[in-house]
């Protein structure tokens, strides 16, 4: 074969196309252009359900055109199946036969899902070129026979080339073994934290510290109460509150309950003392130094002006 021009507009659609099936996960079909020539492609599809082609698995050709996409394929049956002629090509509506049909959008694709639609088709609407009417109990005999077909060209039977889907019982069993493993391991993440409980209720049966805290915080909470009925007491002007060794109204109230009831009523005596002895009342000896001082700059100012 010579090589190809990837340039080509029909080889750039076909490697498009091979990459996208490749990729495709449906188990309905498979396809695959050749290694020798990406113009002629090997499909295989299973038998829709529910129909004498139910568990079968058929092989065929689909032939692109050098124009491709813009002329339709050609589509050749190669497994006995009973409803399609073989190595003939089959006249249907996106086939060569129908070129005035054909929209350059479809693709290879759309010709295996199409002649997978076709398969159960019966009477009039079955007529065509390539078309054969097998009685069903034929079909299903050749149904259960094309599972080991073997394409002469791709030598491996089609049971190989689109292996069965799991089975919904497998799957089913393979749920309920995840969920008793989902369930196991949910019970053993549950049990740590009820170890942890246990754990924390000992501890609290142990002695604490706390009933030594909780007294701090309830006399903080009593601290403006009692603040305030010493308050009356301090002297209001600012300097006496500025003093050093005036002790505070909070001070006052924390060793008023340290020391007890006993000791609670000679706290206002011990800040009345101290409120006393600061009381400011400027010197005689500062007051005399300023009457000087004023008096000499009066004279000054009268000097100067005399």
């Amino acid at each position: 074969m010579p090589p190809m021009n990837k340039n080509n507009a029909a080889v750039k659609r076909i490697m498009q196309e091979a990459k996208e099936l490749a990729n495709d996960p449906c188990t309905d079909y498979t396809a695959a252009p050749l290694e020798d020539d990406i113009f002629e492609w090997h499909c295989t599809i299973r038998g829709p359900s529910d129909t004498e082609f139910e568990g079968g698995l058929y092989h065929f050709r689909i032939l692109l055109p050098a124009e491709y996409p813009f002329r339709p394929p050609s589509i050749m049956m190669l497994t006995p199946n009973g409803r399609f002629e073989l190595n003939t090509k089959i006249c249907i509506s996106f086939t060569n036969y129908h070129e005035e049909l054909w929209q350059p959008a479809w693709g290879v694709r759309t010709a295996i899902i199409g002649l997978q639609g076709f398969f159960p088709l019966k009477g009039q609407a079955a007529v065509g070129v390539g078309s054969i009417e097998y009685p069903a109990s034929e079909r299903k005999r050749l149904a259960a026979l094309s599972r080991d077909w073997v394409c002469p060209h791709c030598q491996q039977p089609n049971v190989e080339i689109l292996p069965d889907p799991p089975s919904e019982e497998v799957g089913s069993s393979t749920g309920s073994s995840s969920d008793v493993q989902q369930r196991d391991s949910s019970s053993s993440t549950a049990d740590p934290p009820a170890e942890n409980h246990n754990s924390h209720g000992s501890a609290e049966n142990q002695p604490l510290s706390a009933p030594e805290v909780a007294p701090a915080s309830r006399y903080a909470e009593e601290e403006p109460i009692i603040a305030h009925e010493v308050s009356p007491l301090m002297p209001s002007s600012a300097p006496a509150m500025s003093n050093p060794a005036t002790p505070s109204p909070a001070f006052i109230a924390r060793a008023t309950h340290e020391s007890g009831p006993d000791s609670s009523q000679h706290v206002p005596h011990q800040q009345h003392v101290p409120a006393q002895r600061n009381s400011h009342k400027p010197p005689l000896l500062l007051d005399t130094a300023i009457c000087v001082l004023l008096v000499l700059a009066f004279a000054l100012v009268c000097r100067r002006i005399l």
